[in-house]
């Protein structure tokens, strides 16, 4: 009895060991699991978060707000006031005479070139066409908004250099002659940026001096006629490193400011000056006038800006980046929701380029590949499970069908160039041709899909309505259809929303050329030039304006709120019209 007794809470234990070895293995399992979706969603948190902190900047612009006179003589050469003689008017003139305006002072030819770079010629169309909207406006005075310069939209919002502001101390003496004024601080207020340009001197010495010592040990250890070159080399190195030793140690009590080190602004006055040189005892300095002053005296309210990255590494000039913060500074140049990113076709200017062409666009491409894929596969769907035999030649298809779902989808591109283009000449980079090529593409996987759903409804209710009289046909479409209905849904938004976000076959059919201009709502724009939102954002990433980058970024954020509208359609229309049995 004893022995039973012991074996039995021996196997007990067993058991139970056994038992909490499971829930254990289990409880790992489960954490393992959990891991890997927070793993996956911190991932995604991460993609989202790039694109859009990356995307953020390009919902907002700056505007330029200028006061412009709309001369007849300019604008209506004719002087009939036609849409053929304002279409003749120098519309860049006027735009040119209200920057003029501003910036009365700034006269040589080349300068007048950079300050007309503040905004994009392409505005003076843009004034034009609201001149022939409203000839009321022709010999009047208008206030014309327009946005600065995608260069100065960068600078603006802190994207295109680095800078800062330096706070001063004590009173700027200013002496004026021609377009150079003599600064004269009653406190040393330059010390603090001359320290910081002879530590820039030194360290470029050093650099140079390095790569001077590199190219010597080089050439000792080559010999030859490639020895001889690199020691020419080091020795330029050297003489250019030993100048800069020498405008740091500043020995005739000057240190010279060039295009290669950080530029300093100083406003005072109401103007804006360069400085060129900087005295070693870190109070006086000469400057170029950039904007002209309302007030030479004896200055006490007056800052000292610092733009670190040097002339020679940026496309923003000293001159562009003071006129635009004199505007600021007047009011002309205010921020706001950047409206151009969404009523605007394409551009070469990034501060005109929009989405409004790609994304009516991807929508006529949509229609014409709902409208094509959608009924051919389900009605493909239902005869394949519902009517067909099962032989050979149904089952070749079925593996064809399986096929087609997993062929790449540039394959459907080369399709639509060599067979819709080449054989049937149909209109290239047209939404027409996309949704055509779109549609095969999306076929297999709708068809598929509707088979998956078909098959989920129960054989009972075939039976059923069998059993009460109805026809199959009767069967299949007031009684199977509309169960499966959820499940078909579904299957054809997830298609569709997977072709929204194609680019591979679309670029073989040409829908990579730019579209200055969208297609129309209407049977004329399915045969129009357009192209597609995934296609604008591979033209926009691929350009070479870095104001691009945002605009990439917050096409993408676009496209993924159409996606995201896409599959939340489908989850809402999978619990509208799902049905318990």
């Amino acid at each position: 009895m004893t022995d039973h007794t012991a074996n039995t809470r021996d196997i007990h234990a067993v058991v139970q060991a056994r038992l909490e070895s499971r829930y254990r293995a289990e409880t790992r399992f489960r954490s393992y699991g959990i891991g890997a979706v927070l793993i996956s969603f911190l991932i995604l948190l991460t993609l989202l978060g790039s694109i859009i902190a990356q995307g953020m900047p390009a919902f907002t612009a700056h505007e330029l707000t200028l006061e412009v006179e709309l001369d007849r003589e300019l604008i209506d050469p004719l002087g009939d006031e036609s849409e053929n003689s304002l279409r003749q008017g120098s519309f860049s003139r006027v735009l040119q005479n209200a920057m003029r305006e501003q910036f009365p002072e700034v006269r040589d030819r080349r300068e007048l070139r950079s300050l007309f770079q503040l905004y994009t010629p392409l505005n003076a169309p843009r004034l034009m066409n609201e001149v022939i909207e409203d000839r009321g406006l022709i010999g009047q005075r208008y206030r014309f908004r327009m946005p600065i310069s995608d260069e100065m939209d960068l600078y603006l919002k802190g994207m295109l250099i680095d800078e800062s502001r330096v706070s001063v101390i004590g009173a700027l003496d200013i002496t004026l002659s021609g377009d150079v004024a003599e600064l004269r601080a009653s406190e040393p207020a330059f010390d603090g940026v001359l320290a910081d340009i002879r530590a820039v001197l030194q360290s470029e010495a050093d650099g140079l001096a390095a790569r001077a010592q590199g190219l010597q040990l080089q050439a000792d250890r080559e010999g030859g006629q490639d020895a001889d070159a690199n020691r020419q080399r080091a020795d330029v190195l050297l003489a250019r490193s030993e100048a800069y030793r020498t405008r740091a140690a500043a020995p005739d009590g000057l240190v010279v400011l060039d295009d290669t080190l950080p530029s300093l602004i100083v406003e005072a006055g109401g103007g804006a000056m360069r400085v060129t040189t900087l005295s070693a005892d870190g109070r006086s300095a000469t400057a170029d006038i950039i904007v002209s002053l309302e007030t030479s005296d004896r200055i006490e309210n007056w800052a000292i800006q610092v733009l670190e990255t040097p002339a020679d590494r940026r496309r923003a000039s000293d001159q562009q980046i003071a006129w635009t913060r004199a505007l600021e500074a007047r009011g002309a140049v205010t921020q706001g929701f950047n409206g151009y990113l969404f009523s605007n076709a394409d551009s070469r200017e990034p501060e005109l380029a929009g989405v409004r062409g790609a994304f009516l666009g991807s929508v006529l491409t949509m229609l014409i590949t709902m409208l094509l894929s959608v009924p051919i596969g389900v009605a493909t769907a239902i005869y394949l499970e519902e009517f067909a035999r099962k032989n050979t030649f149904t089952d070749l298809i079925e593996v064809n069908i399986n096929n087609l779902a997993a062929v790449p989808s540039i394959i459907y591109g080369l399709l639509g160039l060599a067979v819709f283009i080449n054989v049937f000449g149909m209109p290239r980079s047209s939404p027409l041709l996309a949704g055509v090529v779109l549609s095969l593409m999306t076929l297999p996987t709708m068809i598929i899909a509707t088979r998956a759903a078909l098959k989920a409804v129960p054989p009972s209710i075939r039976d059923a309505a069998l059993g009460i009289g109805a026809s199959k046909t009767q069967t299949v479409f007031h009684h199977v259809l509309p169960l499966a209905a959820p499940g078909i849904l579904t299957g054809s938004i997830i298609g569709l929303a997977r072709a929204l976000g194609e680019t591979a076959p679309l670029l073989m059919i040409g829908m990579v050329a730019f579209i200055a201009d969208a297609p129309s709502l209407s049977p004329e724009g399915l045969t129009e030039p357009a192209t597609t939102m995934s296609v604008q954002i591979y033209l926009w990433y691929d350009a070479a304006e870095r104001a691009f980058e945002s605009r990439t970024a917050a096409a993408i954020m676009i496209l993924l709120v159409m996606m995201i509208g896409f599959n939340a359609l489908a989850i809402f229309l999978r619990r509208k019209f799902d049905r318990k049995w």
